[in-house]
């Protein structure tokens, strides 16, 4: 069963540097994020083997939230290969973040 990986300061560049990584930034009490979880999770599984998916809890990592200038959540971020390539604001449908991960692999 797939699932997320947390990003930390300690892990970011590593998990982020290969491949195509989706990084949700969020927070527990962001009722956005709340709607978005279940997303994450089930996308975690679908994409096990081809792509990262990733959280950030801005709470916990303030430092990873302004390194990338993340000023609302849920914020999220497409890396591909270590690169910033897009990023959404605000929830969306699963159907919309797997289209775009579909269309960095």
């Amino acid at each position: 069963m797939g699932k997320y990986i947390d990003l930390t300061p300690e892990n970011f560049e590593e998990v982020t540097n290969s491949g195509v990584s989706m990084v949700d930034f969020w927070a527990p009490w962001c009722g956005p994020c709340r709607m978005v979880a279940p997303i994450i999770e089930e996308l975690a599984e679908e994409f096990e083997g081809k792509a990262n998916i990733c959280k950030v809890n801005t709470d916990e990592q303030q430092d990873l939230a302004v390194k990338y200038g993340i000023r609302s959540i849920p914020t999220i971020i497409f890396v591909k290969d270590g690169e910033i390539v897009d990023q959404m604001v605000g929830a969306a449908s699963k159907q919309a973040f797997a289209d775009k991960i579909n269309s960095f692999l």
